[in-house]
């Protein structure tokens, strides 16, 4: 209520509500609809995966972070509240996030079909037979079928040669056009688009970054692939995140300060590590003990407690195997929840 009262008396525009956690910031979204209205909000999410597990963050998720950053280059477009979370805050944006331009589509208007599906791919959208899910598109003859990142339903665009006849929602089941549209804009389905810079980029990385060859070639040829996203950080040579791309006007509200910190994996020493550890064929840590024959580390999160019930002998027993029920040593009772 409060947050509300301070958008609608602030002269500031945004007002960027910072929030402990996403699904508090997720939940403050909902609210704020209801008081502020749902064109006067927006909601920046952070990505659900984790760094260099090798999946890609949700489509939708990716769509609305770059269709934010869209609206925040003009006034006219730029909402009045924007809820993030704090990592969604703190991790760094593509290259190409900050100055991407949408497909616009509207009908009547000229346009050319192969362009339009090289851009599609460009911005990483899979070519597929029928549209079912989001970041897929089709093209049979004259009809472009495509499931924006950000729309709530498909899209079919209805060519005449070379002018858009028919711009109409559809369904998934049956395939069939529902509701006449007058403009629809697509945004990309992936934050990280291979650029020229990017592949040439990439490409140097493969001499000096060894370790993830596998990945930066791909990343030269200017795949897109599964956890793409993650080798962000070597790609670019500035940490641009959502608070250096806000207009002067701008005016940041934390909630609950002492809880709003950024998780442990956030820091470059850990994401390095992690990245070193998770690339193919790059030798895995070892610990030992003196005296008795080095032993692979577990390179897992110390969330993860699928390891065996007991360590191999002769080593420390590290915080992440588990445990039976209640089982408790005097060395585990000593290990801090921080260490």
């Amino acid at each position: 209520m409060s947050i509300a009262a301070l958008a609608h008396l602030s002269q500031k525009r945004p007002l960027v509500v910072a929030c402990p956690t996403g699904s508090m910031a997720g939940q403050m979204y909902d609210d704020l609809q209801q008081f502020v209205g749902p064109d006067e909000v927006a909601l920046f999410p952070a990505w659900e995966t984790l760094p260099f597990e090798r999946v890609s963050p949700a489509v939708e998720t990716m769509g609305q972070r770059l269709e934010l950053l869209w609206r925040l280059r003009s006034g006219e477009r730029c909402p009045k509240v924007i809820v993030a979370g704090v990592r969604a805050l703190l991790q760094k944006l593509g290259p190409e996030a900050i100055d991407v331009e949408p497909i616009t589509i509207r009908p009547g208007a000229v346009v050319d079909p192969d362009a339009i599906a090289a851009q599609l791919v460009e911005f990483g959208y899979r070519r597929e037979e029928i549209v079912e899910h989001r970041g897929e598109f089709a093209r049979r003859g004259s009809i472009v079928d495509v499931y924006p990142s950000t729309a709530d339903a498909l899209i079919r665009i209805d060519l005449w040669g070379d002018e858009v006849d028919r711009l109409t929602t559809f369904g998934v089941n049956d395939q069939r056009s529902t509701a006449d549209l007058d403009s629809a804009l697509i945004f990309p389905a992936r934050e990280l688009i291979p650029t020229d810079e990017v592949r040439e980029r990439a490409a140097g990385l493969v001499g000096s970054e060894p370790w993830g060859r596998e990945q930066w070639e791909r990343l030269a040829e200017g795949a897109h692939f599964d956890g793409m996203e993650s080798w962000l950080p070597w790609l670019v040579d500035d940490d641009v995140m959502l608070t250096d791309v806000l207009p002067d006007t701008a005016k940041v509200v934390l909630i609950e300060p002492p809880y709003a910190r950024p998780p442990p994996i956030c820091s470059p020493k850990r994401t390095t590590s992690l990245a070193r550890w998770r690339a193919p064929g790059h030798a895995i840590p070892t610990r030992s003990s003196p005296g008795s024959t080095p032993t692979p580390m577990r390179c897992s999160p110390a969330s993860d407690r699928s390891g065996p019930s007991t360590p191999p002998p002769n080593h420390p027993t590290p915080r992440w195997w588990r445990r039976p029920v209640g089982a408790r040593s005097a060395a585990t009772a000593a290990v801090s929840p921080t260490d």
